[in-house]
């Protein structure tokens, strides 16, 4: 067998195509349906916008392994094992749940037994938790009804971990790219750095997990024509969960001959080791953190832990003064930080500079969130190609300069009157322009002056 990368970027390649393509037909058949839900208090959005950005999504995923089926690399993962398989029956059935979520609101009691019962089906089929490894005593073995369990629960955190952040334009889908891009390096090292097949299933599924949010985000970044909804963060969700499951439950470390020597050096052997077997955990910290956060809130006040608010984690930001892409990428920060860090330590645990180049980041991305009003401006040279907000600012005299230039010579130069007035009538702007948001297709743009004297200005 041949160094598979070439089989993984093609599969890749494949999928991220598959779901770009199909995102735009999506958002049509969207807004045909009905598929726009009411802007709510907690929304960020000011516009009506289509969800049902999933079914792009699960098209992605069903071309991405039909494509690794005829691979030569790779056609020996659906021969040896049955976990392809069981994670597009669990993946089907969550996509089901949320398609009829995005357009009917089902509840939230109903989507959480839905999510139960795809883990189960996956279970059924072979994905499940054969053992855990545990620092000081070694490798565990599970009874099945403690792996089936244990499966379960880590798929629905991993799922509603992962909507629940689902809160601002691209942020589920960032983050989940950049946590399955960590999560592919670590599981591509254990297969074909150290020869252990049983890593391969959750490095085709990662791979596969890349395409489609690469596949989705040029369409769902700040400002969204299209959102995933349930469908979609569902979906990503459970895809993540089985390949943490599949390299988590099923790689016996001691496969990688590591338990060698004395016994201080065994367990210090078995440090990278175990760090790494918890990276579906760190890759998913972030999420996890703000659901964590939001049931005790949630509880504390009185309410549901079901029950949506406006205290999630992209809120706050948005609240100290933060911008919508800057929100977004402040996120995108630590959770590269945390996934990628975890990855590097695992590979080189002894070395020093891994340490301080992780507290170095970390130092950074507090001084970004004590930053909020902080603008960068981009060089002279560059200030054709930046938004306006990035660009330097004008002298007053260059400033007044230009307001004479502009009523003599500007475009509406003709429509001003003689005492610099401008006229009464204005031709209005037609909705539906190239290039601007989705939900102008459907209705005119929505102008506010200021972001908080709209009632819906929170997703």
């Amino acid at each position: 067998m041949g160094q598979p990368v070439r089989d993984y970027l093609l599969t890749l390649c494949v999928t991220a195509a598959v779901t770009y393509l199909l995102t735009g037909p999506v958002r049509k058949f969207a807004i045909a349906v009905g598929a726009m839900p009411a802007i709510r208090a907690r929304d960020v959005h000011r516009e009506p916008t289509p969800r049902l950005g999933g079914i792009a999504m699960f098209g992605g995923l069903c071309a991405g392994l039909i494509v690794a089926d005829h691979l030569a690399n790779l056609d020996g993962v659906f021969d040896l094992s049955s976990e392809p398989r069981a994670l597009l029956s669990g993946a089907a059935l969550i996509w089901l749940i949320g398609v009829l979520d995005d357009k009917f609101e089902i509840d939230a009691l109903i989507k959480l037994g839905g999510q139960m019962i795809a883990a189960a089906v996956m279970v059924l089929q072979g994905l499940t938790i054969l053992w855990l490894p545990i620092p000081g005593v070694g490798t565990v073995a599970l009874t099945q009804w403690q792996g089936t369990l244990l499966t379960v629960a880590l798929v629905v955190i991993t799922i509603n971990a992962v909507n629940f952040v689902d809160g601002l334009d691209g942020l589920a889908a960032g983050m989940v790219l950049i946590a399955s891009a960590a999560f592919f390096l670590y599981t591509y090292r254990l297969w074909y750095g150290h020869t252990i097949e049983a890593a391969a299933p959750a490095t085709l599924f990662t791979a596969i997990l890349m395409g489609m949010c690469l596949g989705f985000l040029p369409h769902n970044m700040h400002p969204a024509r299209i959102f995933m909804g349930d469908s979609g963060s569902m979906l990503i969700g459970l895809v993540l969960a089985a390949g943490a499951i599949s390299v988590t439950g099923q790689v016996d470390p001691d496969n990688l001959k590591i338990f060698e020597g004395s016994e201080r050096q065994a367990t210090h052997a078995m440090l990278p080791v175990f760090i790494p077997l918890l990276l579906p955990l760190t890759i998913i910290a972030i999420p996890a953190a703000d659901l964590v956060l939001a049931i005790v809130r949630r509880t504390w006040n009185g309410q549901s832990p079901f029950a949506a608010d406006r205290g999630h984690l992209h809120h706050r930001l948005l609240e100290i003064g933060h911008s919508h892409s800057r929100s977004v990428l402040i996120m995108y920060f630590w959770s590269a930080l945390i996934a990628f860090g975890a990855v590097g330590y695992s590979v080189h645990s002894a070395s020093m500079w891994i340490v301080l180049v992780i507290v170095g980041l970390s130092a950074l991305g507090l001084i970004l969130l004590l930053m909020p009003r902080f603008t960068p401006r981009a060089p002279l040279w560059a200030q054709r190609f930046v938004p306006p907000r990035y660009r330097r600012r004008r002298r007053r005299g260059e400033e007044a300069d230009a307001e004479a230039t502009e009523k003599q010579q500007g475009p509406l130069g003709d429509q001003m009157g003689q005492d610099g007035q401008e006229p009464a009538t204005r031709a209005p702007i037609a909705a539906g322009v190239s290039g601007v948001n989705g939900a102008t297709a459907v209705g005119p743009r929505s102008r506010f002056s200021d972001r908080r004297k709209a009632d819906s200005t929170r997703r």
